[in-house]
């Protein structure tokens, strides 16, 4: 087995995974998704991570969020191991700690926006900070709050996922292509909340193939055949971080 991928970031780590595996098997065949993947992403820091199709990128941040087990190594946000627990217990977790924004968005077709949004801070057990409808008139869909997922355009239909996302103020947040099909005047507008709750404290990790998505990132996390290099964004030229196999 090769040495693990090292991805190290600073102080006040809030997401932290060590020495993830993933391996898939059919029958006699086995498949290595991710080969030995450590990251940490600071509090106020938002890392995107690139790599072709295939790589690894939507089962490393399924594996993040909890919604899927690593074959080996952990997960942990603000210091509590979220891997190799039950799923009930994960999925408690998550609506405390993790907002999740997955590339088939993450809309229940018969609520409402707004009760999209409530749904998860009435399963997250505490009083909300902040409620559905400012999160959606911050994501700049505040009049569509009565309408269904299906009377959504995508542009609508993103930004709603962003506020469902954002409902608990998790510590993590976590998206996976949240840009991938919108134009680009509505891609602005979902960078420019992801950076805000950067700048308010949480920790942000982007899975993308966006040219802007990267260049609004403190750091760029590259996969690549279940293995991580870690680079500094253009954005940040003056920092550098190392990576060790």
């Amino acid at each position: 087995m090769r040495n693990p991928t090292v991805v190290r970031s600073g102080d006040e780590d809030v997401l932290t995974a060590r020495e993830l595996y993933r391996f898939y098997r059919a029958g006699e065949e086995e498949t290595l998704a991710l080969r030995g993947v450590s990251l940490s992403v600071r509090r106020g820091e938002t890392v995107a991570v690139v790599g072709p199709s295939g790589a690894g990128k939507s089962t490393l941040l399924a594996i993040l969020a909890g919604l899927d087990e690593p074959s080996g190594g952990e997960v942990r946000v603000d210091g509590v191991r979220v891997s190799h627990r039950p799923e009930t217990e994960r999925a408690r977790l998550r609506s405390r700690h993790i907002g999740v924004l997955l590339q088939t968005r993450n809309l229940l077709p018969h609520l409402s926006v707004r009760d999209n949004v409530r749904l998860p801070q009435q399963a997250g057990g505490r009083k909300p900070t902040v409620t559905a409808d400012e999160l959606l008139a911050q994501a700049g869909i505040g009049e569509r709050s009565h309408a269904l997922p299906r009377q959504l355009s995508g542009g609508e239909l993103a930004r709603a996922g962003l506020a469902v996302a954002l409902a608990n103020s998790p510590s993590v947040l976590l998206a996976d292509e949240p840009t991938g099909e919108l134009d680009g005047e509505t891609e602005q507008l979902v960078l420019t909340m992801l950076r805000q709750r950067a700048a308010e404290g949480c920790a942000v990790l982007i899975v993308t193939h966006s040219a802007e998505a990267v260049r609004i990132a403190d750091r760029v996390i590259a996969l690549d055949d279940g293995r991580a290099t870690d680079r500094p964004s253009s954005a940040a030229p003056g920092r550098t971080h190392d990576a060790a196999r």
